[in-house]
């Protein structure tokens, strides 16, 4: 039997989270004089880092926080980067620290992120902060993954007691994602499909939830999925296609003509899961700013 999937609507959500960090802004600025800060590294000029700095600066603005940009040449020595994290951790103005990647090459990512304090990681990046979630302590959430959670709930499904697939196990999303989707507060039963992953469909097609983030176009189809599921897209992938200005179309990990079908709930792309990422880091400055 097909179905008409409704469009969990990431701009809506988003925006409707982003009013809530406003007012929690400006209650903490009223009651306790304090003005969240987020810091943003950018080293180098990659175009696409340069657009993800600007839209936080206005997301920042917009939600009444302080925000400073921090831009660095590409060819700046490691430890200068280091020493900048390091005054950054100390600023009592700043309440969150973004060093935006990928970094350039000769870069050691590891050893940057890690310098970055726990308490100021609302990247949710940090072997601490990880770990904490691992385990279910207090800790900043990485803000893609939570955006993910926020969407299901959304979409109106119940996650408790339901299946989940995740298709894909970066440290960005793949892994946490599944953590959280696991934890008690969520409570399903995860799968986690991967590139050696022998038959993905017969996992999909008992999940009442499916997390597509493998980074290829198609790799969810709705023949793979069970009738009624909510499907979160995360992938991000340029097509080519004559028929647009700028030659190429913006297309998920999932197919999403086959997968509305089916599906009870799908995010689209764009609008779906990318508001969310940026939605996620202001409610994790904020969060931190509350607890100073």
């Amino acid at each position: 039997m097909k179905m008409a999937a409704k469009t969990i609507d990431g701009k809506q959500l988003a925006a409707d989270l982003r009013a809530e960090i406003a007012a929690g802004v400006a209650a903490l600025k009223a009651e306790k004089g304090v003005t969240p800060g987020l810091a943003v590294i950018l080293v180098g000029e990659n175009p696409a880092s340069v657009s993800y700095v600007t839209a936080k600066e206005k997301a920042c603005a917009e939600a009444g926080m302080y925000s400073r940009e921090i831009r660095m040449a590409a060819d700046t020595p490691e430890e200068k980067l280091l020493e900048t994290i390091a005054a950054l951790n100390a600023d009592p103005a700043i309440h969150g620290i973004l060093v935006q990647l990928p970094l350039p090459k000769g870069y050691d990512e590891k050893k940057v992120i890690d310098a970055i304090a726990p308490e100021k990681d609302v990247d949710g990046f940090t072997p601490i902060n990880v770990g904490r979630m691992l385990i279910g302590e207090q800790c900043f959430l990485p803000c893609t993954p939570h955006g993910i959670i926020k969407l299901i709930e959304f979409s109106g499904m119940d996650i408790r007691g339901k299946h989940a697939v995740v298709i894909g196990r970066s440290n960005i999303v793949g892994k946490p994602v599944a953590v959280l989707l696991s934890r008690k507060e969520t409570n399903a039963t995860v799968t986690m499909c991967h590139t050696g992953t022998k038959d993905i469909a017969a996992f999909t097609r008992t999940a009442d939830i499916v997390v597509v983030a493998a980074g290829r176009p198609d790799t969810l189809r709705g023949d793979m999925l069970k009738p009624g599921a909510v499907v979160i897209d995360v992938g991000v992938n340029r097509i080519p296609d004559a028929t647009r200005p700028k030659g190429f179309r913006l297309v998920g990990d999932a197919d999403f003509a086959s997968c509305a079908e089916v599906a009870s709930a799908i995010t689209p792309v764009p609008g779906g899961v990318g508001p969310m990422t940026i939605t996620m880091l202001l409610w994790n400055t904020l969060e931190s700013a509350r607890r100073v």
